[in-house]
């Protein structure tokens, strides 16, 4: 069993995130990246289905400008066997990134498809649905478990009302959520090894897909600030408050 695992470059998510004076997007100047907290995730599932056995070959992925290879070496240190970067330097729209994963999962023919849900960057939550619309594969989203069962993979995920397990039929495409797996630590040796493992290079525009953007970027403004709280000596006090000044109680 083949696996691909498409992998995002975005800012560490133990930084606080800034945002241009003139707000444009957000700054990145000087500003410490990591791969997707989903996306890796999806990696170490995918490792772990090669260290049970199920998986022969675990491939990463990345869409970006040169970059990205930080990261697609650090999912190589984190067990995967080799890596793809499809380089451009275009900012590209969720469909696009599907587009490009769909020519390459044409050409790889992999088993299984493990994506994260959603980058924490734009929050789209789209790429993996939209791959699984564009190759026809069956899909099972936000994912808590995951176990291969001869030509199925079965799918466990939290919908409103509990967990739902769904039956696919493979070649599949599933989405990682946060509950699947707790991703380790890239060890030192693996980290030299990685630097030996092929990454291979390719341009987006070898792809011939149409790469124009379908959004426009208007604004990116932060968070508006807490303001800060008052004590209250009495409930009475609090009552009056919720009533007149808050209005939610009457």
């Amino acid at each position: 069993m083949k696996v691909l695992v498409p992998v995002k470059r975005v800012i560490d998510y133990n930084v606080k995130v800034r945002v241009k004076a003139d707000n444009s997007d957000v700054d990145l100047a000087n500003v410490k990246m990591a791969i997707n907290p989903f996306c890796e995730i999806a990696v170490e599932e995918a490792v772990r289905l090669k260290e049970a056995g199920t998986a022969t070959e675990v491939i990463a992925v990345s869409i970006g400008d040169k970059s990205c290879q930080e990261q697609l070496r650090t999912a190589l240190a984190l067990g995967a066997d080799r890596a793809i970067h499809i380089e451009t330097d275009l900012k590209l729209d969720s469909i696009n990134i599907a587009k490009l994963l769909q020519k390459v999962v044409e050409e790889e023919q992999p088993q299984l498809v493990i994506l994260g849900k959603q980058a924490i960057d734009s929050d789209n939550n789209q790429t993996g649905q939209m791959l699984a619309a564009l190759t026809g594969l069956a899909q099972g989203t936000f994912a808590s478990e995951i176990k291969v069962d001869g030509d199925k993979v079965n799918v466990t995920r939290e919908v409103d009302g509990g967990l739902q397990t769904l039956a696919l039929n493979l070649p599949a495409i599933v989405t990682t959520d946060l509950r699947l797996n707790e991703p380790r630590y890239a060890s030192l040796p693996n980290i030299m090894k990685a630097k030996r493992k092929p990454l291979d290079v390719k341009s987006a525009a070898d792809f011939a897909i149409d790469l124009a953007p379908r959004s426009t970027l208007i604004k990116v403004t932060p968070p508006s600030e807490r303001q800060a709280g008052i004590v209250l000596e009495t409930v009475d006090e609090l009552i009056e408050k919720l009533k007149n000044e808050a209005k939610v109680i009457s």
